[in-house]
């Protein structure tokens, strides 16, 4: 068995955090081991986690069709994209907004070996809580505006596309207007758009 497979096999069948959420855990991810971009993100929504389908959801819309230009053919290619969180199971709602932060326990027990496993060009970081575990202590905001590498890879880092960052985006005019084209075009050029 080819080890990305074995890999996703162990990852769909973890329940470390059952007891933590409170409901049967649901590890969304999708890819296969060459494709050319690995696109990490926070966690899953509560609408992927019912469906099972990454960025199945408006942030999702917003990601696929308004920020990288691409079709949810293209997106869910799995020869083009690995899809895979920080944190891979819906965490549960944040009272007072939101979803709650993923637990850190699952990116130290899946997220290395994910990488060790994905034979990509480029990273895609989507979200503080997946960025923080790339470039701990480092500002979103400071992210976001720069070019990065990861185990000598480019790497881009994104806000996340939630309605929930409205104000995030009025205040940084700069991602859409200078970074968020650049990311666009590189995405196109790796996938031969």
């Amino acid at each position: 068995m080819d080890a990305c497979v074995k890999l996703k096999e162990e990852i769909r069948a973890c329940r470390e955090c059952r007891e933590r959420f409170g409901h049967e855990p649901n590890p969304v991810l999708r890819g296969k081991p060459h494709a050319p971009i690995m696109h990490i993100s926070q966690a899953p929504s509560i609408h992927v986690h019912r469906t099972g389908l990454p960025f199945n959801d408006k942030s999702g819309h917003t990601l696929r069709k308004e920020w990288y230009g691409i079709s949810d053919e293209t997106f869910y290619d799995e020869n083009k994209f690995y899809i895979t969180t920080a944190g891979k199971c819906y965490p549960g709602k944040n009272p007072s907004g939101g979803d709650k932060k993923p637990p850190k326990i699952c990116a130290d027990l899946w997220l290395g070996k994910e990488l060790a496993a994905v034979e990509n060009e480029l990273y895609l970081i989507v979200g503080k809580a997946a960025s923080e575990h790339f470039f701990p202590g480092v500002p979103l905001k400071e992210l976001i505006m720069k070019d990065w590498t990861i185990r000598g890879k480019e790497a881009f880092v994104l806000p996340h596309p939630s309605p929930l960052n409205v104000k995030m985006f009025k205040d940084h005019p700069a991602f859409f207007d200078d970074r968020l084209p650049l990311i666009r075009k590189r995405i196109h050029d790796i996938l031969g758009l």
